[in-house]
């Protein structure tokens, strides 16, 4: 297909448009659209990761890195997996494609009537798979921790039986979350998302004298109850109705485009289930120190690729159901450059700040200066997947958009393919940090193939102006991080010794620093992105037009 043509979902290959040159900028409205919608979105995410940055402050003093952090860690997978491989899976590339075509063609009685069946459905089936889970849950606990003594593979089973109602709770959120974007209502669920972890907080400080490492598990189950009911209010002008129609043409199409991520999705909780069986033999502690450095990883990854993806979905799907594909390649052509416009510099900041930052959130109470080197260690190596991982999402998004899951399901099979080859070379010699490495190596295969799809079949990046942008941003990281990096050597900072006080110091003086170089390069650089973005979330908070 040539760069100028895009064809149809489902058209097999036939041209919709003639595109005309493509400028990169992008209609005043639909940026502002974009950015203040993603605003709201990084600021529910920007709460969450926050919350969870000191939840896991807080479970690092109580619990430090040991064995029993690691159950939790293991028994979560559980709850959080089912998610994504049920309404997680189907929220972006499928729930939100559907439901905002019948937004964006004004069917508001058929889009109720949809979700009233989705929301039906999802209370039956999960409730049929909870109680089947909970008579399992022994063989589950051997799947996925087998490689535990035996005090901790008991620890994980009670906390699997703990956690798995959570699942009805995590689904049905899920499924006012796609409505709620579909009709471009973005603060509820940002809501449910920072609540969910101060969920958490609360019980394992009100629980953890009492229930110990079990805190976490009641906490998960009341988070997730949590980031229901506080949706709900964003729902009190539609009419909801029990249903269980299987014959509804909204679901059948839910059920086409979510049929071949399912594939994928297997393939990838079959990936993390081997991850963690694999981490569970390379020492107690281990699982422990991956989840702390993942959940910087994330926290960077939530603020960013997250919020930005999920605010041009529904522009993306409206675009794609009018076949007004110029504006379609623009919104890409904007989320992407938005993408790595703050993931670059946030890499950088993240990789030369490491040290500090994991001792100054983690290291206090049972988490030793032994647990901060090794989470450190696999944080650096997490982070160079960050900004193919941040890449990846647009690029998913745009597939999910005009209603292609297959291909990114094809991808992640492949991706996990790639995960696999490096796990199993690197775990003899690396042992747990060969696995950060192939976690890695899976995300730069993924937005690799995706980058090579998405130009060659969508023409989407073509004139989008992504080059000059990245080079820029690049640029001015380098230049960031030159002054970052001498600052953090001038302040001689050690760990354990250096108190709290200092600690924050060797973070917040470097980090504070880099915002202003980074910024400061971003506007005598003139890039637009950055200016048009700044631009639309002020007056998104002070209200101007």
């Amino acid at each position: 297909m040539s760069d100028a043509q895009i064809s149809s979902p489902g058209a097999g290959g036939n041209s919709v448009e003639s595109a005309a040159p493509l400028i990169p900028s992008i209609p005043g409205e639909a940026m502002q659209g974009i950015a203040q919608a993603a605003s709201i979105v990084a600021l529910g995410n920007m709460t969450s990761r926050v919350l969870g940055l000191v939840r896991e402050a807080i479970s690092a003093g109580l619990f430090g890195a040991t064995g029993l952090v690691s159950a939790f860690g293991v028994a979560n997978i559980i709850p959080r997996q089912l998610y994504d491989l049920l309404i997680g899976g189907m929220l972006n590339s499928a729930l939100v494609p559907v439901f905002a075509e019948y937004a964006a063609l004004k069917r508001r009685e058929e889009l109720w009537r949809i979700f009233s069946v989705i929301l039906s459905l999802t209370v039956v089936l999960l409730a049929a798979v909870v109680v089947l889970l909970e008579i399992l849950s022994p063989q589950l606990t051997w799947l996925i921790a087998g490689g535990f003594e035996a005090r901790n593979r008991a620890v994980t089973l009670t906390l699997v039986r703990v956690m798995l109602p959570a699942v009805i709770f995590l689904n049905l959120a899920g499924v006012v979350t796609a409505f709620l974007y579909a009709s471009r209502r973005f603060l509820y669920p940002a809501l449910g998302v920072a609540i969910y972890n101060a969920g958490i907080i609360v019980a394992m400080l009100a629980l953890a004298g009492r229930l110990d490492i079990y805190s976490l598990g009641v906490g998960v189950l009341g988070a997730a109850i949590l980031q229901w009911v506080v949706q709900l209010p964003g729902l009190h002008r539609v009419r909801l109705t029990f249903s269980l129609d299987l014959h509804h043409p909204g679901l059948r199409r839910i059920l086409a485009l979510y049929s071949p991520i399912v594939l994928g999705l297997i393939i990838s909780l079959f990936q993390v289930t081997i991850d963690r069986r694999l981490a569970s033999g390379t020492g107690d502690s281990s699982i422990a120190w991956m989840d702390k450095a993942t959940t910087l990883v994330q926290s960077a990854h939530g603020l960013v690729a997250v919020a930005i993806s999920t605010a041009a979905l529904p522009l993306l799907a409206q675009s794609s159901a009018r076949a007004d594909w110029q504006s379609y390649r623009r919104t890409l052509g904007l989320s992407l450059r938005l993408s790595l416009l703050l993931i670059i510099p946030i890499v950088t900041a993240l990789f030369i700040l490491a040290q500090p930052t994991v001792s100054f959130l983690f290291e206090h109470g049972e988490f030793t200066s032994y647990d901060t080197y090794w989470t450190t260690l696999a944080l650096r190596l997490y982070l160079l997947g960050l900004v193919f991982a941040t890449i990846d999402w647009p690029l998913n998004y745009a597939f999910y958009a005009r209603q292609d899951t297959l291909t990114p399901a094809l991808v992640g099979i492949l991706s996990v393919g790639v995960y696999l080859v490096i796990a199993l070379l690197l775990l003899r010699p690396l042992g747990m940090l060969g696995l950060v490495l192939a976690d890695s190596g899976k995300h730069f295969s993924h937005a690799l193939v995706m980058l090579g799809l998405t130009h060659r079949r969508l023409a989407g990046l073509r004139g989008q102006g992504l080059p000059g942008m990245v080079a820029k941003a690049i640029l001015a990281s380098v230049a960031m991080g030159a002054i970052m990096l001498g600052l953090v050597l001038a302040l001689g900072y050690t760990t354990g010794a250096a108190s709290r006080g200092e600690r924050l110091l060797a973070v917040a003086l470097p980090g504070v620093a880099g915002l202003l170089v980074y910024s400061g390069l971003v506007v005598w650089m003139r890039m637009d992105e950055a200016l048009l973005l700044y631009a639309a979330i002020r007056q998104r908070l002070i209200g101007h037009r």
